[in-house]
């Protein structure tokens, strides 16, 4: 393992833009050099809707975390989120000529790439293709089929669909922004990367990443994700009802519902009230705690309830389908009082508030460790991932100039080491369809200059 990977997230939200910059240390852990925030102007639920603003915004995160890290920025791995996300199953199939010879991984890459065929919506593009389970001859259940025998090759597909205008306005403000682009990444499968252990995939878990416009929701069932979708309703949709409750401006209730805020009403006092100041000389405003927190229930039990009929669509009160491990919260949203007791109160279901430290150095700053930061953790993690995966590339060289027993070797030994050295390139070097659509954006932007 190469201890000086290093590679940088980006994570472009609806109230703040995050850009992390991260290395693996000696222990296969994630060491956190620089962290840069900056408040997105440009933003709105998810999608750019300002491309100047969130251009600025950009250049700024970057240029604090650069500041801080010491470290020169020109790559980053960047999360995709928004309203336009949505997703759908498919089952697909393949014949194959030959039966006598066993499933390999070309078999599965054309299956996935008829996948890709599938017609979507004017203007939509496939941003995942994730298998779920397969069937070989009729035989159901199976989770790798590579090595066995068979005549036809089938699946289930979850297949993530997003508006193609979208993800190039992201790649034209990263670009803009002086950057080059990385990698794509899907925001709820990054921030379940940082948030969820093995054993809670395993056994059946969704996560609820609630962000500033939009809430996204991660599935996984038997260590495969299994449903993903993205709500339009965050915390900024909160602090705007306290806003148009309480006839405040929006900075006062931002700040009424951090500090004071609760997610359960009967926990504040008739008498226990805030006083906020008045604009321009104005007489103070007295405000109720348990009318604020009336205000935040109302609309987060609407957030929860969104959220837990897609778990019910994905099918959890199917014996088969249950979640075991219930409810995991991260993102910016998860902070606020009670909402862990809410949550189990609606949907009957164990709920944690998840912190992406599971994978980080044991030095890491505290403040890093915090929900709020989830999905950059993640989009850190899925650009050392990219890395590593390319980095085999220079084995064969190192193994052949290394071991001095190979110039004794018979000459067949080293041309079947060779093969299957070769073969293993040829594994890594197989692209996902993120990296192809990575490359596909860039190619564009490249020519739309």
């Amino acid at each position: 393992m190469k201890e000086n990977m290093i590679s940088i997230g980006l994570d472009i939200g609806t109230t703040k833009i995050v850009a992390m910059i991260g290395q693996t240390n000696e222990y296969n852990k994630m060491k956190i050099l620089g962290v840069g925030k900056s408040i997105s102007l440009g933003v709105h639920r998810g999608v750019v809707n300002n491309i100047t603003q969130t251009i600025q915004s950009i250049q700024q995160a970057v240029s604090e975390a650069e500041e801080i890290s010491g470290f020169k920025v020109d790559a980053v791995t960047v999360g995709i989120a928004g309203q336009h996300i949505r997703s759908l199953q498919h089952s697909d199939y393949i014949t194959r000529n030959n039966s006598e010879q066993v499933i390999d991984e070309n078999d599965i890459e054309r299956l996935i790439n008829q996948v890709h065929k599938l017609v979507m919506l004017p203007g939509e593009e496939i941003i995942h293709v994730l298998p779920q389970e397969f069937k070989v001859d009729g035989q159901a259940e199976i989770k790798e089929p590579i090595g066995m025998y068979g005549g036809r090759l089938e699946a289930n597909f979850h297949v993530v669909v997003g508006q193609v205008s979208s993800i190039r306005n992201i790649g034209r403000c990263i670009k803009s922004a002086g950057l080059d682009l990385d990698g794509i990444t899907l925001e709820p499968l990054a921030s379940a990367n940082a948030v969820l252990s093995h054993e809670e995939k395993e056994a059946g878990v969704a996560l609820i990443d609630i962000g500033g416009g939009t809430t996204d929701l991660a599935i996984f069932k038997d260590g495969i994700i299994r449903h993903t979708a993205v709500i339009p309703f965050g915390g900024n949709v909160v602090t705007e009802d306290i806003k148009e409750g309480c006839s405040i401006i929006e900075k006062q209730a931002e700040l009424l519902k951090v500090k004071f805020g609760s997610a359960w009403p009967g926990e504040n006092k008739e008498n226990e009230i805030v006083s906020i100041p008045g604009l321009r000389g104005r007489d103070p405003k007295e405000i109720s705690l348990k009318n604020l927190s009336k205000i935040i229930h109302a609309r987060t039990v609407e957030i929860i309830e969104q959220v837990y009929l897609e778990i019910k669509n994905y099918g959890h009160e199917d014996q088969k389908k249950k979640l075991i491990a219930g409810i995991v919260l991260t993102g910016g949203g998860s902070q606020l009082k009670h909402l862990k007791q809410l949550v189990e109160y609606v949907t009957g279901m164990d709920t944690r508030v998840g912190y992406p430290n599971e994978h980080l150095a044991g030095d890491t700053d505290k403040s890093v460790t915090s929900p709020l930061y989830a999905t950059a953790v993640g989009l850190v993690m899925d650009g050392l991932h990219r890395l590593r995966k390319n980095e085999p590339e220079n084995i064969e060289g190192e193994l052949f100039n290394n071991d001095p027993q190979n110039e004794e070797g018979s000459n067949e030994d080293n041309e079947s080491s060779s093969d299957e050295l070769k073969k293993e390139n040829k594994k890594i070097e197989r692209e996902s369809f993120l990296d192809k659509l990575t490359k596909n954006l860039q190619d564009f932007l490249d020519n739309a200059e």
